[in-house]
């Protein structure tokens, strides 16, 4: 009997403690459910996982629930809590309502390069968390940051840990090829071992994205895209970066450094100007960055938008906003649920070789919805 029977709660059936208000979206192997607590009224995503699909991958779901255990940080969405029943696992998520990061930004009317340091702070501070305990994400990318609310200074969330790794206490790096195209470390592409840096260079893109909305890499064929980032080959293009801080840029390519060996460290990164000091500019760019972002990733082919309307009107009636945050405000325009869980084992170039990075990668669902006073 491993140590992680002792962290799930045996139940008959689920819908004895949680309502299934919607499915809100489905897997090859797993659908996730907008769920309320029958006790408290609280609302969760809860991912239920059939048994029977993890018949040969025990060991895989394990670790993804001994990192989720682990974790207890404001900028991480929370596992809440573990059930089972004779033909389910359950994972009692967080759920968060504030939407993805990149919407966010596009939606602004004013953002700056202190904006987007403030940003990639909380992301680091989170990351450097998840370093001090030895586990590594493997799969950062802005699609997995979202906001905890839709309040114009919500806090960031770091999701998705479906490929994260704890590292054993004999060995600092790992070896298996996996992450997201375009996210993805030089070395991690080499096929080499490495450690925690590969998340930091993965913050480093998110940055340098964050300041121009557009990849630093980019193809259609992976082979070429790969090619590019073993060569870590990227430019700050003008006319793009030309009111971007040299403070900002450095800050980058310290991150984005191809030798993992002189790459900043989270705890570097936190210490840089642009980050701790007073280098970021103030300078409004929310034009360009947000032409670029709407040219590059509104229609980008991870994004699978499934119909929210039913949610919404069980929002409106269970008033929802009450029973997460009674300040919350929601935006009438947020009304999407949006699926993202297209993760990539990079070690066979193929995009379709990503079954157990789908099956295990925790997706979590961002629920956009109405003012609970809003007649739908």
């Amino acid at each position: 009997k491993s140590v992680n029977e002792c962290w799930k709660k045996q139940v008959d059936d689920i819908k004895k403690i949680f309502e299934v208000k919607e499915i809100l979206g489905t897997g090859a192997f797993s659908e996730v459910v907008l769920a309320q607590e029958r006790t408290t009224g609280k609302m969760y995503a809860v991912k239920c996982i059939p048994k029977k699909a993890l018949r040969g991958k025990e060991s895989s779901i394990e670790n993804e629930i001994a990192v989720l255990r682990k974790i207890k940080h404001e900028n991480i969405v929370a596992l809440e809590d573990i059930y089972e029943s004779p033909n389910y696992l359950y994972l009692i998520m967080q759920l968060v309502s504030g939407g993805e990061l990149f919407d966010r930004i596009v939606e602004k009317g004013f953002y700056t390069e202190q904006d987007a340091s403030a940003l990639i702070k909380q992301v680091l501070d989170a990351v450097n968390y998840l370093h001090s305990l030895g586990i590594v994400h493997r799969d950062l990318k802005p699609e997995n940051l979202l906001y905890f609310n839709p309040h114009d200074e919500s806090k960031i969330m770091i999701s998705d840990f479906g490929l994260s790794k704890m590292e054993g206490a004999a060995s600092d790096i790992m070896s298996t090829a996996c992450g997201t195209p375009g996210y993805v470390a030089p070395e991690v592409l080499a096929q080499k071992p490495y450690s925690k840096a590969v998340d930091c260079w993965s913050i480093g893109v998110i940055s340098y994205i964050l300041l121009c909305g557009y990849p630093p890499f980019y193809d259609e064929n992976d082979s070429k895209l790969f090619e590019q980032i073993l060569k870590a080959e990227y430019e700050f293009d003008s006319p793009y970066w030309d009111d971007i801080s040299d403070s900002a840029k450095d800050f980058i390519s310290n991150l984005m450094q191809k030798d993992a060996e002189k790459r900043f460290t989270c705890s570097e990164a936190l210490r840089h100007p642009w980050i701790a000091g007073d280098t970021a500019l103030c300078k409004n760019i929310h034009e360009s960055v947000s032409r670029q972002m709407k040219k590059n990733f509104a229609k980008a082919k991870w994004r699978q938008a499934f119909n929210a309307a039913a949610v919404i009107r069980h929002m409106r009636r269970l008033h929802l906003g009450s029973s997460m945050d009674s300040t919350q405000q929601m935006n009438p325009k947020q009304t999407s649920v949006l699926v993202k869980s297209q993760s990539v084992d990079v070690s066979s170039y193929n995009r379709n070789d990503c079954t157990l990075s789908i099956l295990f990668s925790l997706s979590f669902f961002l629920i956009f919805f109405y003012h609970s006073h809003l007649n739908c």
